[in-house]
């Protein structure tokens, strides 16, 4: 006896009707039942082969629906997806890199500048020039 087993328990779908799933049988039925109510409120006012189209073109909402997955989700979730990511929330994302190699240097410069001002203003004060050790402690 064999028992085939998926390769992706993901993708795994239990065939409850005809090989479908519950998902692609109820949408199948719902779009049987919605073009034979067409055709019958329709047959007055068209002829056979316009209204085979609009059947046609009423039912295929209903096989995306049911049968139509795209990266993964069934159809009203990429929809809804969809609907949010362009429609709700639109952004415009900008790449724009930060370059912490140079704000670190250029932070060390300003602090360098910071200290020879502050060493020129201490120098200023007392008139006289510090000694080496004594410029060192304050750096």
């Amino acid at each position: 006896m064999e028992v085939k087993i998926n390769r992706e328990i993901r993708e795994y779908t239990e065939s409850i009707f005809f090989g479908l799933s519950i998902r692609q049988f109820f949408f199948s039925i719902s779009a049987c039942v919605i073009a034979v109510c067409l055709y019958f409120i329709l047959k007055p006012y068209f002829g056979i082969e316009t209204l085979s189209w609009v059947c046609i073109l009423a039912v295929i909402p209903f096989a995306i629906l049911g049968f139509v997955k795209y990266n993964g989700m069934p159809a009203e979730k990429f929809i809804s997806a969809w609907v949010k990511s362009e429609i709700l929330i639109p952004k415009k994302l900008v790449f724009k890199p930060v370059n912490l190699y140079a704000e670190l240097l250029q932070d060390k410069e300003r602090e360098k500048k910071r200290i020879k001002k502050s060493m020129k203003e201490k120098i200023g004060k007392k008139g006289t020039i510090n000694s080496n050790e004594n410029i060192k402690q304050n750096i």
